[in-house]
């Protein structure tokens, strides 16, 4: 019996119990629970064994894909690895066990992790200072937007209501533009594919809140212009805003700070190596120049410190005194964004993620991400259109096979086809077709963590599937071939998704 080909449901016998719970202390729910509140009748509860629930539960959660399981080539994107150790910090009951609105004296070792936290991301990123409100990426985009929009406003500038988003950005980034009340305008890409500082030029003026860029940007090409750009901008008046999705290949090595940003936020699932994927958990610090720390969202830690170092291996934290919450103006701040201080599980991991490798080793974190990119980029260009021949960074972008096997009114092979393909070789599909800029595209990003070893079975894996498609492609159309489920209707299962077992009852 495979039990994953059932629900919980199918093994319900009645009278079969598989645990039994004391007598309740409690009053009786006649009692307890007001009459409107009860139900009519009882929960429609699986009777199961324990047994049977272990197996089904185990079996279930082997399904699952994860870093830990296999490679993952969109890795500095949603699934970068995260060693045990942080798992371990991360569980200490001193930290675990806290409360988010214990007095503030209590809690001085996890206010001491926010102050070193941001004195490393403030040192690795060139910004001066750090909120850890946000609680992922795209609420730190939003979160930096309402820093953006709130200085402007504090200066009486109240006409700077357009933001400037180049045609490759994330998808959220115009997305958190619009949801701040700001207007999106795009600046289109060259054929190099970065960032045309000509048509830059005609969008800048008064009206110029500011431009949000990724660099590299989401093509793993490096905006060589970017100092330009950076002086055009503020020229106009306007503020540079850092996406740090892609901050992987730069750790250690280049500071957005000194490329001229002025706001970013990081997500410390891809850069600092905290888990993710599924929703969550995630965190997405925002870092400012020196002169927006007024507007930085509250509450937010300020720490009395003296000269005595820590000794940490990072070199950055120091021993901090006592740690308080304040004081801001109302006047300036873009205001609250979070019940507390973001998610300070995901921070800690972070935090020991930093402390652990040190000032030294995480120059290394940046060249080791780029280095492996780009040896699977060069080692398949011969089978898979590369439209940007560039030496890239952490990630880069194919644009489909170079043959795909379409012939004769044959239908040849698709980046979808490749992706499900991949499955059957015990690797998780990459990204694909993102960035919009290419019909049939395919992100590949391998982060620093995967050894070459693992790096050339993906390569001959994804040879084997160019060469597939390149003589019957109709294998890669079935695909995948080894997993619980294949090929399903993707457009239904999202208009009309079946989530529990009472709409499956009903079909």
């Amino acid at each position: 019996m495979r039990y994953y080909d059932h629900l919980i449901f199918d093994y319900s016998k009645s009278g079969r119990c598989g645990y039994t719970l004391p007598k309740a202390a409690a009053p009786e729910v006649s009692t307890a629970v007001p009459e409107g509140l009860r139900r009519a009748s009882a929960p429609a509860l699986p009777e199961v064994s324990e047994v049977d629930v272990v197996r089904h539960y185990t079996n279930l959660s082997q399904m699952n894909f994860g870093v830990d399981t296999g490679f993952y080539p969109l890795g500095s994107c949603t699934m970068k690895y995260n060693p045990k150790i942080n798992e371990e910090v991360a569980a200490l009951p001193a930290f675990a066990a806290i409360h988010p609105l214990q007095p503030v004296e209590t809690v001085q070792g996890v206010q001491a992790v926010y102050a070193g936290m941001e004195q490393m991301l403030s040192a690795i990123t060139g910004m001066a200072y750090f909120t850890f409100n946000p609680c992922a990426g795209a609420h730190g985009e939003l979160t930096g937007l309402m820093i953006m929009r709130a200085w402007h406003r504090s200066r009486g500038d109240m006409g700077r209501t357009k933001v400037i988003v180049p045609d490759s950005a994330h998808g959220t980034n115009p997305a958190s533009a619009a949801v701040c009340g700001l207007d999106v305008v795009v600046v289109k890409s060259n054929a190099d594919g970065l960032v045309d500082v000509e048509d830059l030029k005609p969008l800048l003026g008064p009206d110029l809140a500011g431009i949000m860029m990724t660099n590299p940007n989401t093509l793993g090409l490096f905006e060589r212009d970017i100092k330009q750009i950076a002086a055009l901008v503020h020229e106009a008046g306007g503020l540079l805003y850092y996406d740090g999705a892609n901050m992987n290949p730069l750790i250690g090595k280049v500071r957005p700070g000194d490329m001229g940003f002025d706001i970013m936020h990081l997500n410390l699932h891809k850069s600092f190596s905290t888990p993710h994927g599924g929703g969550g958990p995630g965190s997405g610090p925002v870092g400012v120049a020196a002169f927006l720390k007024d507007c930085l969202p509250y509450p937010h830690t300020e720490g009395q410190q003296d000269n005595e170092t820590t000794g940490s291996s990072a070199g950055c934290t120091q021993r901090v005194d006592l740690l308080t919450c304040g004081p801001f103006d109302p006047q300036k701040t873009a205001g609250r964004v979070s019940a507390h201080m973001g998610n300070f599980g995901v921070i800690l991991r972070a935090y020991a993620w930093l402390l652990t490798i040190g000032r030294q080793h995480v120059r290394e974190v940046g060249p080791i991400a780029t280095l492996n990119a780009n040896y699977i980029k060069e080692l398949l260009r011969d089978a898979y259109k590369l439209p940007i021949p560039s030496v890239c960074k952490h990630e880069f972008v194919f644009d489909g096979l170079i043959n795909d096997g379409a012939r004769e009114g044959k239908e040849g092979a698709t980046t979808l086809d490749v992706a499900k393909r991949l499955l059957d070789f015990g690797f998780h599909a990459p990204t694909i077709y993102f960035p919009l800029l290419f019909h049939q595209a395919l992100m590949i990003e391998p982060t620093e963590t995967e050894s070459k070893e693992t790096l050339d079975a993906f390569i001959d894996v994804m040879h084997r599937i160019a060469a597939e498609a390149a003589e019957d492609p109709d294998i890669l159309h079935a695909a995948p071939h080894a997993c619980p489920i294949s090929r399903p209707d993707d457009t239904t299962a999202a208009k009309h998704p079946v989530i529990n077992w009472a709409d499956l009852q009903a079909e």
